[in-house]
């Protein structure tokens, strides 16, 4: 995998590495994971964290884990395992063999527990979930504790065997870290490590019926891989001294947890919890809707992973939360786009025009250039005959100042073909336009008129007898609000879904190359777009999804600001 930008932005993680390599701090090693919880589909927020971690050990010469942190059996299944490896694959990454899972560490997980109880650092607590809240106290006030922390370590050795052989209900009781219920982090007061879940877990079955919270299995499952440098967001920073207490009571490994703003993107939700929402409420058509800021959402539209890679190096690694603004990301994705992918011609909301002086049963097999950003992609042969399809929007037949494209008694050229000349407007018995005659000049084949004449507007077009039809979905934000959580009283976050995200035109025209494109082809319709061929293309009925508009509001805000 090649970067597009060899040239590193310096950040504090990296300078962090840098210095750890100059005093040889872990023997030279770096050592990276990427831990999901596979209890979902990854987004483009997990995105940057991929890229940093698989990034930055690829860029020193280390190696980066790919481990499931899967300790809630009640929320985790086999389908979202898989989906987040195809999607790290997809991204230009690869763990080689090191994949790991929490759960090949339980046995482990469990002893250390023991070994904490014995030590008197845990006791068996048999308050509720709610209980537990109540005694933990506020930010401002210190936290209770609970009759049950000083059981002896005897007493909370059989308890916690009991629960391991399934002798309670769900949320009898929990192990519980003796720590501080007065320190000033609620993170340290005595946190859960373990719960009674009697569910069966994807890989480990019915071995287990009590399962360690992810606060307790995290760090120690970096210090079992010899994690060197463990990269978390920062809403993890406040459990950093916890991760460091569990590491030091039981005296093992020390890796360095670093944390880092997580992505928060204009226009979007990024909370796996609102993304079910989405999904199960029927706001849109799954985890790999084009709406959706998935990775299989965003694959599925038609972004490439270099793309979604130079957005993650260009917004760089920041300590502040910031909101990133959706055109950059569509910045990145046209850069890419522009230089490899066809131009073809397509008519979105076709308007017939017949070329009246042109000879009938006549075909011509034109040039077209398949990209003019790589001249070695070279050109194509594109059919010309006397009916057409051109854009609707490219007639008006009382023009406003400033329209360019035709009209009656007005001249424009046909991309790649002729000058045509609008001469008479056919309407239905309600007065809409529904065809154009025209003719055309033999003489401006693929050039200008030979007397001199110009013309102020090019339009593309499809020959009516070559055109394949298809189903196009044009897609916009999800969201009409930068920021979704921007309401007004009694309203939530979801009253400000875009009703007009999806409009689905069908009766589409292309140029006939398109009929047998495979799903996942990526295109440039001619002054319409980039597209994309949808999984739902089958031979002979295409599908394409608008992947971004040809329109570049970032580039032009750079322009102005002279970057």
């Amino acid at each position: 995998m090649e970067d597009s930008d060899a040239k590193r932005k310096p950040n504090f993680i990296r300078t962090i590495i840098e210095e750890d390599l100059r005093t040889h701090k872990y023997g030279g090693r770096v050592v990276t994971r990427f831990p999901p919880e596979p209890n979902g589909y990854l987004h483009i927020g997990h995105a940057k964290s991929i890229c940093l971690n698989f990034g930055l050990a690829q860029e020193y010469g280390g190696r980066c884990h790919l481990r499931f942190d899967d300790t809630n059996p009640t929320k985790e299944e086999e389908e979202y395992v898989e989906a987040i490896k195809e999607d790290v694959r997809w991204l230009g990454y690869d763990w080689g063999e090191h994949l790991y899972y929490a759960s090949d560490y339980f046995d482990q997980l469990y002893e250390w527990a023991v070994q904490l109880i014995r030590a008197g650092k845990a006791y068996v607590d048999d308050l509720t979930a709610d209980e537990i809240r109540e005694f933990r106290g506020t930010l401002t006030e210190p936290g209770r504790e609970s009759p049950y922390r000083n059981r002896s370590v005897e007493e909370n050795l059989d308890l916690f065997e009991r629960m391991r052989a399934g002798e309670f209900p769900d949320g009898s009781r929990t192990l519980r870290a003796k720590i501080d219920m007065a320190s000033p982090n609620l993170n340290l007061r005595d946190p859960v490590m373990y719960r009674i879940l009697h569910a069966r877990h994807h890989r480990t079955g019915d071995k287990w019926c009590i399962y360690p919270m992810y606060d307790f299995a995290h760090g120690q499952s970096d210090s079992i891989e010899g994690i060197t440098h463990s990269i978390c967001t920062l809403e993890f920073e406040d459990h950093r001294p916890l991760y460091d207490w569990y590491i030091e009571q039981l005296g093992i490994y020390h890796p360095q947890q670093i944390e880092f703003a997580r992505l928060n993107l204009t226009y979007t939700v990024m909370s796996k919890r609102r993304l079910l929402e989405l999904v199960r409420e029927g706001h849109v058509r799954g985890w790999d809707d084009p709406r959706m800021p998935t990775l299989c959402g965003l694959r599925r539209r038609g972004y490439t992973p270099e793309a979604i890679r130079e957005f993650c190096e260009r917004i760089g690694v920041a300590k502040a939360d910031s909101l990133v603004d959706y055109g950059l990301l569509e910045h990145c994705l046209r850069e890419d786009l522009n230089k490899r992918c066809p131009r073809v011609m397509a008519v979105l909301r076709p308007l017939r025009v017949v070329i009246e002086n042109y000879p009938e049963g006549q075909v011509e097999q034109l040039d077209a250039v398949n990209n003019p950003e790589d001249p070695s992609a070279g050109t194509r042969k594109v059919p010309f005959s006397r009916v057409l399809y051109i854009e609707r929007d490219d007639f008006m037949e009382v023009p406003p100042k400033k329209f360019y494209r035709l009209a009656p008694g007005r001249e424009v050229r046909l991309r790649y073909a002729y000058f045509i000349r609008c001469t008479d407007v056919i309407k239905d018995a309600e007065g809409n336009v529904v065809e154009l005659r025209c003719t055309y000049d033999p003489q401006t084949r693929g050039g200008d008129a030979p007397d001199g004449r110009k013309v102020k507007a090019t339009i593309h077009w499809v020959s009516a007898a070559h055109a394949v039809e298809a189903e196009v979905r044009l897609y916009d934000h999800l969201f009409v609000k930068p920021d979704p959580d921007e309401v007004e009283e009694g309203k939530t976050w979801k009253d400000n879904l875009n009703p007009r995200s999806l409009e689905v035109l069908t009766g589409c025209k292309l140029e006939p190359g398109l009929a047998t494109v495979a799903p996942g082809y990526r295109c440039q319709f001619e002054r319409l777009g980039y597209f994309c061929a949808d999984p739902d293309t089958a031979a002979g009925r295409p599908v394409f999804n608008r992947t971004v508009t040809l329109r570049d509001t970032w580039a032009k805000i750079q322009k102005s600001l002279g970057e």
